[in-house]
């Protein structure tokens, strides 16, 4: 009985032991500030500084004697980021529903986009997307068919001070009978969160949606399932877009400035600490850092000792000049991660140097940024100087050469931007047939290699020279016919015999049959009444056999612009420029086949049908638009001719007087959609002995296209 009393006992004491120890500290250090504190003294607000007038005031006073326990922390950040995007850990595998997409195959892949509620309001640019998705070959006026859902409310701008925000999407979206918590739906935006912070916050609950998004922080990117995308400004074009600016390579190649920025400074609020520190690498000789603080409304009112002396300095350098002069581009953060300059300094071959700690860059999922920008960091900015120094030239032509890839590939116009998202999301839909990180880092891009035609690079002619693989030894004919047999006398006959005597000729077909009826890599596309010899029909295949991604034949044509109707022309006059070389007696590969039929827009192809014309240049345009190189001309000793029919047959194209018009109407509407393709001013003539001397002369020609 005394020895349970006994451990009662110790076990009391062992509990007001612990009870005084946990309250003992407390009050220990509030008798300790009780008793070191005068009688009589007031609080006084801290820091308490004697010369305080003459210290330039950052922070107001408030803010400095504001508890550090106050601030946000990357935990409470988080947890604002959970409750504005509940669904923060989605993956495709648990936020997206697969079986919408599969009821058809991999062509089960549709994009339906709500309509537009009348009088509502939607920005150029976001109108601009909207339309590259109704003008896509994926899609679809039925929502019954869509595997995904894009909203027709304008969600680009939701800084809630813009005049393009729009207001009450939260309740709008859950109105929305297919919205089911976002699942299966797309939703773009350049512009989130306001001042002073410029969050990540949108205004409204994205649900289960992917979000494809600018200055998207890794911090929040949910990776395999949102998108990031560029920052593209209301100008960026719709369709065709410009070219990069390296025209040629120059060795060493090296420009006039080694690093240049040009552009505003912030005083205050997030962003400022990077652009206010550029000035400190500045030189004046190779490495120009120029801002600016006249910008806003009221930038008087906060300007710097430095503003005046950094607008005079701002003002003698022109932003092109130095963008067509500078070998490295600075792009620092701005108020968000993304930035203009980022898509300006890759078209014009400037390699960017990235100083936005965190930024998650546009389609990282399938871009391997590290071969064509430097990534730096915001506090290490004095090192930028040195680092890009020790870059060697063989780095610097790499560098600028993947830039230009980039840029025409993904990012020269809307377009591109929106079906690169698109191609992304469906290449997570079916992976099983997707395609690999070399298909979409090399020319002429992912967007133009179509896996459903295969997932093997040795299939795609492009590749061919990299791999140091040969085209087979063999073609296939398509003859295209519009008259009716009539007599063994007619062109097509004797054509076809011409074609037979060929050694490398294996069967003859219709035009333009799917790919799978056509055994061969090489495929000889002819017109009725092309009239040709078989030692040339010989030679061409020869020629194409060395150049298996361009297409080779006889006929040119050319396209030009014309700056008196600010329209592009076509002619057929014989001369040394050419552009086009039609398929009226030309080889290519047999890809190009399933390309014209899978990846052109339904509007190109409409007008092709519609027309019963063009057919020719739209696949010469299809075709420049992958190799960004012009065709192969080879001379004949016949000269190709267009011939009218019979009489009594049925009217060909050629015969109609509206035909050359058509195809006039024809080569501006392509040349809009495509943008750019290249002329040229040569051609091989019909002898085997300077035969192999001129494949060389073309191929040195063209090899700094080649390498880019």
């Amino acid at each position: 009985m005394q020895a349970r009393k006994k451990y009662v006992l110790l076990g009391l004491c062992a509990c007001c032991w612990l009870l005084l120890v946990y309250w003992g500290g407390g009050v220990q250090v509030r008798l300790l500030r009780l008793l070191t504190r005068h009688r009589g003294e007031v609080v006084r607000p801290w820091p308490n500084w004697t010369d305080r007038a003459f210290l330039p005031r950052y922070a107001h006073l408030d803010e400095l004697q504001m508890d550090p326990g106050m601030a946000e922390s990357p935990h409470q950040r988080r947890q604002a980021w959970s409750g504005i995007y509940k669904d923060s850990h989605c993956r495709m595998e648990t936020c997206f529903d697969f079986s919408r997409c599969r009821r058809r195959g991999r062509d089960g892949f549709r994009v339906y986009v709500y309509p537009t509620e009348k009088n509502e309001h939607v920005s150029e640019s976001y109108r601009k997307i909207l339309t590259s998705i109704g003008e896509s070959r994926y899609y679809t006026s039925d929502p019954r068919e869509a595997c995904l859902f894009v909203l027709g409310i304008d969600t680009l701008d939701r800084d809630q001070l813009s005049g393009q925000f729009v207001p009450n999407v939260d309740e709008r979206i859950r109105g929305y009978p297919l919205w089911n918590e976002g699942r299966n739906h797309l939703i773009f935006n350049l512009y989130s969160g306001t001042w002073p912070n410029y969050t990540e916050d949108l205004g409204f609950n994205i649900g289960q949606a992917i979000l494809a998004k600018a200055s998207l922080n890794t911090e929040h990117f949910r990776p395999g399932f949102d998108v990031s995308i560029p920052l593209f400004s209301k100008d960026h074009p719709q369709k065709g877009g410009e070219r990069g600016w390296l025209v040629r390579n120059t060795i060493p190649p090296r420009r006039k400035y080694l690093l240049m920025f040009k552009g505003k400074r912030y005083l205050t609020g997030i962003g400022s600490d990077t652009r206010n520190a550029l000035h400190h690498i500045h030189n004046g000789k190779d490495i120009v850092s120029l801002t600016t603080c006249r910008h806003g409304k009221d930038w008087e009112k906060h300007k710097d000792a430095r503003c005046d002396h950094d607008n005079m300095e701002y003002e003698r350098f022109d932003y092109q000049e130095l963008l067509h002069n500078s070998t490295f581009c600075l792009v620092p953060r701005g108020r968000r991660l993304g930035s203009f300059r980022f898509l300006e300094s890759l078209q014009a071959a400037c390699i960017p140097v990235l100083l936005s700690n965190g930024w998650e860059l546009p389609f990282s999922d399938v871009i391997q940024w590290n071969q064509a920008v430097i990534e730096g960091d915001e506090r290490l900015l004095l090192q930028v100087p040195s680092t890009v120094r020790a870059i060697g030239n063989e780095r610097v032509l790499a560098l600028r050469q993947r830039t230009q890839m980039l840029w025409e590939a993904y990012f020269s116009s809307v377009d591109k931007i929106v079906l690169t998202t698109l191609e992304i999301i469906k290449d997570r839909v079916f992976a099983h047939i997707s395609r690999n990180k070399f298909m979409w880092n090399s020319l002429p891009g992912g967007l133009l290699v179509l896996p459903e035609y295969s997932t093997h690079l040795a299939h795609f002619p492009f590749y061919y020279l990299g791999l140091g693989v040969s085209p087979g030894q063999e073609f296939t004919a398509i003859i295209h016919a519009v008259s009716p047999l009539v007599s063994q006398s007619q062109p097509i006959m004797k054509l076809l015999q011409v074609v037979s005597k060929s050694k490398y000729c294996s069967q003859t077909t219709s035009r333009f049959l799917p790919h799978v009826a056509i055994e061969t890599e090489a495929v000889l596309s002819l017109d009725e009444d092309t009239v040709l010899l078989a030692s040339e029909v010989n030679f061409a295949f020869l020629v194409w056999r060395s150049f298996p991604e361009r297409i080779v034949g006889y006929p040119p044509r050319s396209h030009f612009w014309d700056p008196l109707k600010h329209a592009w022309g076509y002619t057929s006059k014989w001369t040394n420029d050419y552009s086009i070389v039609l398929t009226g007696a030309a080889f290519y590969h047999r890809y190009y086949h399933y390309l014209f039929s899978h990846y052109l827009p339904p509007s190109l192809r409409a007008l092709v049908d519609h027309t019963s014309n063009c057919e020719d240049i739209l696949m010469n345009f299809l075709v420049s638009s992958v190799t960004h190189l012009p065709p192969i001309k080879v001379a004949q000793r016949k000269q190709y001719k267009e011939l009218p029919n019979p009489q009594g047959t049925k009217s060909a194209p050629w015969a109609n007087p509206e035909h050359f018009n058509q195809r006039q109407e024809c080569v501006n509407t392509f040349a809009n959609w495509f943008g750019y393709m290249p002329l040229v001013h040569s051609q091989f003539r019909l002898d085997p002995v300077l035969f192999k001397d001129q494949v060389s002369v073309l191929r040195k020609k063209y090899k700094d296209l080649e390498r880019a």
